[in-house]
């Protein structure tokens, strides 16, 4: 299975600075975008921690005899162990900072990650709070992350919410992300990657801005380029207002 990824992070058009962060590590497969937030720019701090603490757990138990913090699960395989224990880090160094500080106090921040099984042919992808992972495969795109957030938790208990009830909904408000408390719950998404399949892991200063149609467009157009499709959904949602941070990892899955 070839991997190729790119990925691309943007102020937007109004905001004064990122927040936003993203990783990609070919030697292990993984990549991660985080959205943070928390004032004075302690969402910066939040998302940095974020990806820089998933990259240093990944590396620290690239051996077999190395130590893990967490109960292993039995039931999932030892990648899913790791990348679920690897956020569960981030989140437990962000909580326990944002705790011992006062000038990052509240700090937190969203995560999506994808890790690829080479060896099993699978990807799996976790994430907490409304960062997203799509996939377009065969011209059609699926979103394969759920948004932690208000509205999708009063549509869980309430399905037939009129139109007109959702838009009395705040939008913008997450019910889970790293840092807020001691532990965290993360979802968890076994894929099997085909060829030709496009992975888009991305903070909702992109899904926010552009659309699944835009999104399917740009990726179809640029199937074997992910630094092109990176490049112009960034361009796309700036085009759209870059009300946010924007940031996209893109990952092209060949032969």
């Amino acid at each position: 299975m070839e991997i190729v990824a790119h990925g691309v992070t943007d102020v937007g058009q109004q905001r004064e600075h990122n927040e936003d962060s993203f990783c990609i590590l070919p030697d292990f497969d993984l990549f991660v975008v985080a959205d943070g937030m928390g004032g004075h720019r302690a969402g910066d701090v939040a998302s940095k921690m974020a990806t820089h603490t998933m990259a240093s757990f990944f590396q620290a138990t690239s051996k077999e005899d190395a130590t893990w913090p967490f109960h292993f699960d039995p039931h999932l395989t030892v990648e899913e162990n790791r990348l679920i224990t690897g956020i569960r880090v981030a989140n437990k160094r962000i909580f326990d900072t944002s705790s011992r500080h006062r000038e990052v106090h509240g700090m937190g921040t969203t995560i999506v990650s994808a890790l690829v099984a080479r060896d099993r042919g699978r990807m799996y992808i976790a994430h907490v709070g409304d960062s997203r992972c799509y996939r377009i495969r065969n011209g059609e795109i699926t979103q394969l992350t759920r948004d932690h957030s208000l509205l999708n938790d009063y549509l869980a208990v309430l399905p037939d919410l009129t139109p007109e009830q959702r838009d009395e909904l705040p939008k913008n408000v997450i019910t889970r992300a790293l840092g807020m408390q001691d532990s965290v719950v993360v979802d968890l998404v076994p894929e099997s990657p085909k060829p030709g399949d496009l992975y888009m892991l991305c903070s909702d200063g992109l899904s926010g801005m552009i659309t699944d149609e835009e999104i399917l467009a740009i990726c179809v157009a640029h199937a074997g380029a992910p630094q092109k499709a990176a490049e112009e959904m960034v361009a796309k949602a700036n085009v759209n207002g870059g009300e946010d941070n924007i940031t996209v990892v893109v990952i092209a899955v060949g032969a």
